[in-house]
């Protein structure tokens, strides 16, 4: 159902304007969270370049905590354990790792192109309904100007 937006009050535009305010901010935060997870995929992809045999046995830091480390050996460079989710990690060949993390990079990928069209056309119903608000405003100011005006020559 389609509603003319001329046929809006301007109470009922400002409505409308906050609504789409918040979708967009919702759609915005949504694609924002979608690229953190995703960066966090293709990182994880690109650190497993590492894991080949001219690197076995050379010492590496492993991380207890985002800011402290303990010395360690590297010793298998076939398998590593990948967080699946939920508090589950699965022991995978670096080459099933590789294409776990694609799998998962493609996904967030087409998540993205879904919500982005969705996105731009909030964005240019807002823009419409902003258009709409000036124009009423306007029509009323000059109302109100022709009124003053039509009051100050009877006199």
């Amino acid at each position: 159902m389609a509603v003319n937006l001329t046929d809006l009050s301007l109470p009922q535009l400002e409505g409308l304007k906050t609504q789409l305010d918040q979708e967009v901010e919702f759609l915005t935060s949504s694609i924002g969270q979608l690229k953190v997870a995703q960066t966090k995929f293709v990182d994880a992809k690109d650190s497993l370049s590492v894991l080949n045999v001219k690197n076995k046995g050379k010492e590496v830091l492993v991380p207890l905590t985002s800011s402290m480390y303990v010395p360690g050996t590297l010793n298998d460079v076939e398998h590593v354990l990948v967080d699946v989710g939920t508090g589950y990690y699965v022991e995978k060949k670096v080459k099933d790792s590789e294409a776990f993390f694609k799998r998962k990079i493609d996904f967030l990928t087409k998540q993205i192109e879904k919500i982005q069209p969705a996105l731009q056309e909030k964005h240019a119903m807002k823009q419409a309904v902003i258009e709409v608000m000036n124009m009423k405003i306007q029509q009323h100011q000059q109302s109100q100007q022709s009124s003053q005006n039509v009051g100050t020559t009877k006199a």
